[in-house]
């Protein structure tokens, strides 16, 4: 009887990890079968629920890489010349300088001397039928010159439509082209610990991705800027990277980048976008005017 009860008690013992194990399986384990794939937006921007899109490579782990490879076609780099006027040198301003330059027949610049600069940034396609781009204004107002690359290498001169400078939000148009059209999403809709996904074009490298959070939404007073209300997040953005979009999980367009916060001019975690809802109402007025 001691031996049956001792025999019985190992027999538990032996058993009891092997049915915390199989407690612990997911039932798709259990079964044999792989991780269900949780599709991306089937149409960039869709209604479709924001789920967090799965690879099915190597065992189906969590990865932005199929949401990514749907919207980045749509984000492109823009390369800006402009004339700048150049400032007068102080010693022009001294009437003595002015009349020693004078008596030796010197020429005297007339202080409307300009010189040209070229700058970088990003912006996305809203509408690839017809060749609409979005991106910043500060990027875009003195421009003489506008060129807008795809990550496939193909560029396009752009003309200025207009633009909102309150809103820092400016419609280019380059010729129809064949490209993914973003959506805007609902920007009233953000809550701080939302996941967003900034796209751009940072100091010129090309395009690249970064990801993180809503970490404010209605901020005002960034930097001495009078843009309205901001949506804050610790994507990363850096120089470069203005006029590019911040998309959600359902790949559309829910902000603008456009600032940052940086004691050293780069990124801190503090980035800067215009709210979606004020970018698509500058849009709308733009085209409106036309």
């Amino acid at each position: 009887m001691q031996t049956t009860h001792w025999r019985r008690s190992m027999f538990l013992i032996w058993l009891l990890p092997w049915a915390l194990l199989g407690c612990a399986m997911p039932v798709a384990e259990t079964t044999g079968e792989p991780p269900a794939a949780l599709p991306a937006a089937r149409l960039v921007g869709g209604n479709e629920a924001a789920a967090f899109p799965y690879r099915k490579a190597r065992g189906g782990y969590p990865s932005l890489a199929p949401l990514l490879r749907q919207v980045t076609p749509a984000v492109v780099n823009i390369s800006v010349v402009s004339e700048v006027a150049m400032r007068e040198h102080p010693f022009l301003r001294d009437p003595d300088f002015r009349r020693f330059i004078e008596k030796f027949d010197l020429p005297v610049p007339d202080g409307r001397r300009t010189e040209r600069r070229q700058s970088v940034g990003s912006g996305v396609v809203v509408d690839s039928a017809r060749g609409f781009v979005l991106t910043n204004h500060h990027l875009v107002e003195d421009a003489k010159e506008i060129t807008v690359t795809f990550n496939d290498q193909r560029s396009y001169r752009a003309r200025l439509l207009g633009g909102d400078a309150g809103a820092d939000v400016a419609v280019l148009q380059i010729e129809p082209v064949r490209s993914v059209t973003l959506r805007f999403g609902d920007s009233d809709d953000l809550e701080v610990g939302d996941f967003v996904i900034a796209i751009g074009n940072p100091f010129g490298l090309g395009q690249t991705v970064t990801s993180g959070i809503v970490s404010a939404v209605g901020r005002t007073g960034v930097g001495g800027h009078r843009l309205g209300e901001l949506i804050q997040t610790d994507a990363s953005i850096n120089p470069g990277n203005s006029g590019g979009p911040l998309i959600n999980l359902a790949g559309e367009v829910v902000g603008i980048n456009t600032a940052l916060i940086g004691p050293t001019g780069g990124n801190v975690g503090i980035g800067f976008s215009v709210p979606s809802n004020r970018a698509r109402a500058a849009l709308d007025r733009v085209l409106a005017g036309r």
